[in-house]
């Protein structure tokens, strides 16, 4: 039986936590969903979760063969694409302590997964986006502005702030063929694999912080994503939409 699905969405990392919160959203408004993650047993949970809406494959977003080659077989399945949404990446950390060697490392990882990603997952989707009516989603940070909320987040903070660089970067190029790009900067959004493990005296220390009084929930990342994709957000392109309960406002 053929399906009628509204528009055709590609997430990174939409297998877990924001990604997995996103995709379903879409899912409920009758998208249909395309998942690209590393973890096969995610994916596999999430293909049957989400199904007959979604289908998974298995790629590292840093590695540009398996981009060219998952971006290629979802366009023959699909055709045109609505909405990418760039949310692959990871946190690492390091200290100014540590070895040279381990720090490089580090950085290599965490540039590869957070932006580097993003970067290779546009170029190769930009060309198949509908237009006009296309739209790119990037899932950028509060530590973009912040530097991270401790020491050692460095790379992950300069990692979240090259991904504010390429919403500004690819909206200036694609936005006068009809195709918006944007940024979600998320605050503290509570039990995802990021933030799962922090301890509770961390966590209200940061709510004590926020101007709303709760965590922030991967579903107002999800409801933000749905806007952005959104016709009505057609004449907003280039931004940075914080959601992050007044932890920080005025960027």
């Amino acid at each position: 039986m053929n399906r009628q699905y509204k528009r055709n969405i590609i997430i990174t990392g939409g297998n877990s936590g924001m990604g997995r919160a996103m995709a379903e959203a879409f899912v409920r408004v009758q998208d249909r969903v395309f998942i690209i993650g590393r973890d096969e047993e995610r994916l596999r949970a999430t293909e049957q979760a989400l199904e007959p809406h979604a289908a998974c494959y298995r790629a590292d977003v840093s590695q540009r063969e398996q981009v060219a080659t998952t971006v290629a077989e979802i366009v023959e399945r699909a055709g045109i694409i609505d909405v990418l949404v760039n949310a692959a990446g990871f946190t690492g950390g390091v200290l100014t302590g540590v070895p040279l060697d381990e720090a490089e490392r580090e950085w290599d990882a965490t540039i590869d997964a957070n932006l580097k990603g993003s970067f290779l997952m546009t170029m190769a989707v930009a060309p198949h986006l509908r237009r006009p009516g296309g739209r790119i989603i990037f899932i950028s940070s509060i530590a973009a502005f912040t530097g991270g909320s401790r020491p050692g987040s460095a790379i992950y903070a300069a990692s979240k702030s090259g991904l504010l660089g390429l919403t500004c970067g690819f909206a200036r190029e694609l936005s006068p063929q009809g195709i918006t790009v944007n940024a979600i900067a998320p605050g503290f959004i509570a039990n995802t694999n990021f933030t799962g493990a922090w301890s509770e005296e961390r966590v209200n220390g940061i709510i004590a912080q926020t101007p709303v009084g709760r965590a922030g929930h991967v579903d107002d990342i999800a409801a933000a994503a749905l806007y952005l994709a959104s016709p009505g957000a057609s004449f907003v392109t280039g931004e940075v939409l914080n959601v992050n309960g007044g932890w920080l406002f005025g960027h």
